[in-house]
């Protein structure tokens, strides 16, 4: 089994590019796997509360997956939704994490089964075990996409025995694929995993996505996607999608993983990465929920995940976010 080493280091936001200041670095290996290592560590940007805040009764309120998002009073994250935690400016354990990726076998084949395997690190002191939290009901979230955002998995690498989280997993073709791994040391702030994967075997064409789509279709299911504003950069948004099932609206959900849906945000290169989360309602449906704000220009496909009648659909979308207004 090949071990290759992927750093990923503690994230301020869940992208690679922001508007914020950041470091870039990467690495690659011509091994057999063809794993690519990419990461960044961002310098998120903190807001002024006012020197004295913490000392004459204010507080601070930060979002757990975006720490740079703060405020004196508790609310949700305008980037995914989350609700902001009290943290009066504390700023995690301050270790720098990366997570290792091993394959088996150790060239992935398409149509062939493998074993993915992912071991969270510290930087500097890789054989110290790194217990993970448990977030929407697991301690890990990974998301396969092909590179051209035209195929989405979501999985959940089980704990083993030996330390590390293993999934096993079939490619339906070769080609280049981008794997996301979402998980939060225990003590820490949220991480974000990333690596490219090469996959052997026949190919299919790459598909080219250019305009906006939003309504998804299939399996007798109907989901529209609609944003309260224009789609631009720096606008807080309400997200919302419609379920309908045969025409009618579906007004049973179930909940998957602790909410009634999980969406992911990615930018057609593939940097930027947000995990959207839903906002509290009451009703099961027909509608769901989010909020969020897009960092950069440019097009970006959306992918909705929502149970129903006990099965898992999900659901794909195109948007177009237009620069910020001047």
């Amino acid at each position: 089994m090949k071990r290759i080493l992927l750093p990923v280091f503690a994230l301020a936001t869940l992208a690679w590019t922001t508007s914020c200041s950041s470091n870039d670095s990467s690495s690659s290996t011509n091994t057999p796997t063809d794993v690519t290592a990419e990461h960044q560590h961002e310098a998120g940007e903190q807001h002024d509360h006012g020197a004295g805040a913490e000392h004459s009764g204010g507080h601070i309120y930060s979002c757990p997956m975006h720490p740079e998002v703060t405020s004196d009073k508790p609310g949700n994250c305008p980037k995914c939704g989350m609700k902001l935690e009290h943290t009066d400016g504390a700023a995690g354990d301050g270790k720098t994490y990366q997570m290792n990726l091993t394959a088996s076998p150790a060239q992935p084949a398409a149509g062939q089964p493998v074993t993915l395997s992912f071991q969270p690190q510290v930087v500097g002191s890789e054989t110290t075990p790194v217990p993970l939290a448990v977030v929407h009901e697991k301690k890990m979230h990974l998301i396969i996409v092909s590179k051209d955002l035209s195929e989405f998995f979501h999985e959940h690498p089980e704990f083993k025995a030996s330390g590390r989280y293993d999934v096993p997993f079939t490619f339906k073709t070769g080609g280049t694929y981008l794997l996301y791994q979402d998980y939060q040391p225990q003590g820490g702030t949220h991480q974000l995993g990333r690596q490219t994967l090469q996959v052997s075997g026949p190919t299919r064409p790459a598909v080219k996505f250019t305009k906006d789509q939003m309504r998804w279709e299939k399996n007798g299911y109907a989901a529209d996607l609609a944003f309260d504003k224009p789609a631009q950069v720096g606008q807080p948004l309400a997200v919302s999608v419609t379920v309908n099932r045969g025409g009618k609206p579906v007004t049973d959900l179930d909940n998957y993983l602790g909410a009634l849906g999980h969406m992911v945000v990615l930018s057609e290169d593939g940097a930027q990465y947000l995990h959207v989360h839903p906002e509290d309602q009451a009703d099961k449906g027909p509608r769901i929920g989010f909020h969020t704000t897009f960092e950069k220009p440019g097009l970006y496909r959306v992918f909705l995940q929502f149970n129903h009648a006990g099965t898992i659909q999900t659901a794909d979308f195109t948007v177009n976010v237009a620069p910020a207004a001047a």
